[in-house]
């Protein structure tokens, strides 16, 4: 029985399958067909099923993620939605909060709203935070808007009423209206999409829900007729940015929680490593084609923020994105892949990103017609990457393009040898992800040196050695299947499903009979989500939890309310809860002041998969050793170093920097003074000098 996991980056689709009673795998790795998305999985697919190594038959379970939803939204590719709000808040979307996310640019630019205003109207109607209803529903106003709408060729429809998310009536009822005129038409609503406090937040949510809504549902259906055609019946999971999966319908209902798909599975991966290795902190590395992430894994899960942003005017810029308000595996992330582009800015300094290469053109390397420096062709002058053992040989890489390129619009410029502008690319985005990782630490109240670093992707495994001495980091971790790591991380992911309603209310003041009834309510609907995937109810695990804070405050802290007896719950046992978390995150006491519930939180997870990791490489087994000159910054310069084929390490040798090892799709750098040792589950631990 195969379990096979699939992920669509920027550049490549990566696939990886293992048969989940040996252990024995096998990986793919494919350009990403933009055009077609679904066509690149179905290519890798082939080529497994070609290599005699995978029967379609035995598949059980085919775990995907995708930048489906990302692209839609960054290149506004998404479907023609509308929206439906309260009278005299349809611009709520356009206005969003006072926060101005560079305060001294005068030219700041915000971005717009995926629904125009013209496709926005207005809804006769009002309820009140207590949940009363302060003006009915006005039907007669509400169809003639609709009618408009749908003569206007809208293909979804995005609710979102002044605090429906406390009674959502008149959500449901605008509902039934919509489906009575046009009943295929897909219809998001807030109370069910994110039925939270904050106006702007929520509405956003919603309105990128519908809008990426007609894109998701046909893309999954027609990778589930791919999978059919191959001859594979096993269930299809879709992988969301919280770190669970979900089966299709639920993904197809809620689309915007697969904004960040693949690099959750990824987080979720390395947590597995972790708990492999007993490694209680870990700090995850992952580079591909497009960027590099880094997140953060304390005891065995990574840490997951309540929203996340997507879209940024200003790429990396936190606050110049449009906000969604669904859990996701918390990351930090810049514009620094192997298809990264150098280039040198207006102040004459060499920087790296956030523009990408991807796959088409591609880096100049590749010969695919791209001219322009990339960081792999940087890796292939210093001799990181070889050119004839790229992807396993499967792909041939030109050194002469590379240094042609890295010549031309770098090192003549500055006046530098290529290796000298090579070298630069490298370091600087090995450095501006140390720096970018240690703030990401920093803020969270961790401390660099308390971790070990996994690292994942295409090029991850090559860069994560600069990062981790960078960080002053003393062990590095790389799984053989580093290069397909998320695509891996997918099937070490739970099947799971979160809810959250904001139901404010004094802490002295809580109704505790209507709570727990609340949080039963949203458990049962996260329980069924995640019985529909095939879990059993036995092994079913669920959470509570909501969000407090001090009255006045802007920002809450999430408590956990697990193992409370409900039928005599305690404001003392809660405050103590409270206090103990917020002390936890800010490192001081608060203050004695009035405390309140604004958000209240449940979850449903399935048991974790148990996968066998053991070696297993897809490349030739034959013995590979060899010697390249490759750049150190230790060395001052090119310096003989050992490069071996991973398959042929065996289990327990140790190899002393300075060293590559060739994993097929990715190399890891072992530097000068660190030492690097093979187990017998395939994992390479690398002891980094002090």
């Amino acid at each position: 029985m195969f379990f096979v996991g699939t992920d669509i980056g920027g550049t490549f689709t990566d696939l990886f399958a293992i048969e989940v009673e040996t252990g024995r795998s096998v990986t793919a790795k494919v350009l990403t067909d933009h055009e077609d998305p679904t066509h690149s999985v179905s290519e890798g697919i082939r080529q497994m099923v070609d290599s005699g190594r995978l029967n379609p038959e035995s598949v059980a379970r085919v775990l995907h993620g995708t930048t489906l939803v990302t692209n839609a939204v960054i290149q506004r590719r998404g479907a023609k939605a509308a929206l439906l709000a309260t009278e005299g808040f349809r611009d709520a979307i356009e206005i969003g909060t006072e926060h101005r996310f560079d305060l001294y640019d005068l030219d700041i630019e915000k971005p717009p709203p995926v629904i125009p205003r013209h496709l926005r109207r207005p809804i006769r109607e009002r309820i009140l935070a207590s949940g009363a209803v302060e003006l009915p529903l006005d039907l007669d106003q509400a169809e003639a808007e609709v009618r408009g709408l749908l003569n206007d060729g809208v293909e979804a429809i995005a609710v979102c009423l002044l605090h429906a998310f406390r009674n959502p009536a008149h959500e449901n009822e605008l509902r039934e209206l919509i489906r009575g005129l046009a009943p295929g038409l897909h219809v998001s609503l807030s109370s069910e999409v994110a039925p939270e406090i904050r106006e702007y937040e929520r509405a956003s949510t919603t309105a990128l829900n519908a809008y990426v809504a007609p894109v998701v549902g046909p893309y999954l259906r027609d990778l589930g007729e791919r999978l059919s055609r191959h001859g594979i019946r096993g269930a299809l999971l879709i992988m969301q940015s919280n770190g669970g999966t979900a089966v299709p319908e639920t993904a197809s209902q809620f689309p915007v929680r697969l904004l960040e798909s693949g690099p959750a599975a990824g987080a979720i991966g390395a947590a597995y490593i972790g708990r492999a290795t007993g490694r209680n902190k870990v700090l995850f590395f992952d580079m591909g084609g497009t960027t590099a992430k880094a997140f953060i894994v304390d005891d065995g899960r990574p840490i997951v923020a309540r929203k996340l942003e997507v879209a940024q005017v200003y790429r990396f810029k936190h606050g110049s994105g449009l906000p969604v308000q669904v859990p996701a595996v918390d990351m930090i992330e810049i514009g620094a892949g192997g298809g990264s582009i150098a280039h040198i800015d207006r102040l004459g300094l060499l920087k790296v990103g956030p523009q990408s290469a991807e796959s088409n053109p591609g880096p100049a390397c590749y010969g695919l017609g791209g001219t322009l420096p990339t960081v792999t062709d940087a890796d292939v002058v210093l001799g990181y990457i070889g050119t004839e053992s790229f992807l396993s040989g499967k792909m041939r890489l030109d050194a002469e393009a590379a240094r042609r390129a890295v010549a031309k619009h770098l090192a003549k410029p500055l006046k530098l040898s290529v290796e000298e502008a090579a070298w630069g690319i490298h370091q600087v985005v090995n450095e501006n992800m140390a720096s970018a990782a240690r703030v990401h630490l920093l803020e969270r109240g961790r401390t660099p040196s308390d971790y070990s670093m996994v690292a994942f992707g295409g090029a991850g495994p090559t860069h994560a050695y600069g990062v981790a001495r960078a960080l002053r980091l003393s062990e590095l971790i790389v799984p053989w299947q580093a290069g397909v790591g998320s695509a891996f991380g997918m099937l070490c992911a739970p099947v799971a499903f979160d809810v959250a309603r904001s139901l404010t209310v004094a802490l002295d003041d809580a109704p505790w009979g209507e709570i727990a009834a609340t949080l039963d309510s949203m458990v049962r609907d996260c329980r069924s989500r995640v019985a529909k995937a095939g879990v059993p109810e036995r092994e079913i695990v669920t959470t509570r939890s909501a969000d407090m804070r001090y009255r006045g405050q802007g920002h809450e802290v999430q408590v956990d309310l697990e193992g409370l007896d409900w039928s005599h719950v305690t404001v003392a046992e809660v405050l103590r809860r409270f206090r103990a978390e917020y002390e936890r995150l800010n490192a001081v006491k608060g203050p004695d002041a009035p405390v309140e519930f604004i958000t209240w939180r449940a979850s449903a997870r399935g048991p974790v998969p148990e996968l066998p990791l053991r070696k297993g490489f897809s490349g030739k087994t034959k013995d590979m050793r060899s010697i390249r000159r490759v750049y150190f910054r230790e060395t001052s310069g090119f310096v003989d170093a050992r490069v071996i084929s991973a398959a042929s390490l065996a289990a327990g040798e140790a190899l002393a920097g300075p060293a590559l090892i060739e994993l097929g799709d990715a190399t890891i750098t072992v530097g000068p003074g660190a030492t690097a040792q093979l187990r017998e589950d395939g994992l390479v631990l690398i002891t980094l000098p002090t």
